[in-house]
């Protein structure tokens, strides 16, 4: 068996998967290093909360790269809810601006998600999304 599966209360094993998030209508808020550096924050934050362990993060421009991995109790879609809504509305909160300018009234997140299990196998998946750069 390999090293990295999890026990919990009545199963065993590794849920991880790569999943992405993209800002509505692909503005590039995240070359603004603040933004980015509080989203990664507010991320860790909810995943500490909820049991969601992030592995790696990666910004681009417009999105972000992430692998977590969840406890077989969360899906996948309640998870990103509380990643994008938390995230979207203090980002929001914090930075006015960003309301005004880009999303004029709407949400920061577009409601898509990207997902795709890292099988067994994933550190090309790691390394992939550890080296996003912000181009």
């Amino acid at each position: 068996m390999q090293s990295n599966l999890s026990s919990y209360s009545s199963s065993y094993g590794r849920l991880e998967l790569h999943v992405c998030f993209k800002v509505k209508y692909c503005h590039p808020i995240f070359r603004i290093s603040l933004i980015a550096d509080r989203c990664r924050q507010i991320f860790f934050q909810v995943a500490e909360r909820y049991g969601i362990v992030i592995k790696e993060i990666g910004f681009s421009k417009d999105h972000v790269h992430l692998i977590i991995q969840l406890n077989p109790s969360i899906s996948l879609t309640q998870a990103a809810k509380l990643l994008k809504g938390t995230s979207g509305k203090k980002l929001l909160e914090e930075f006015h601006y960003l309301k005004r300018r880009y999303f004029w009234g709407s949400g920061l997140w577009s409601p898509a998600i990207y997902f795709d299990s890292l099988g067994r196998e994933p550190e090309k998946m790691r390394n992939y999304v550890r080296n996003q750069n912000l181009s």
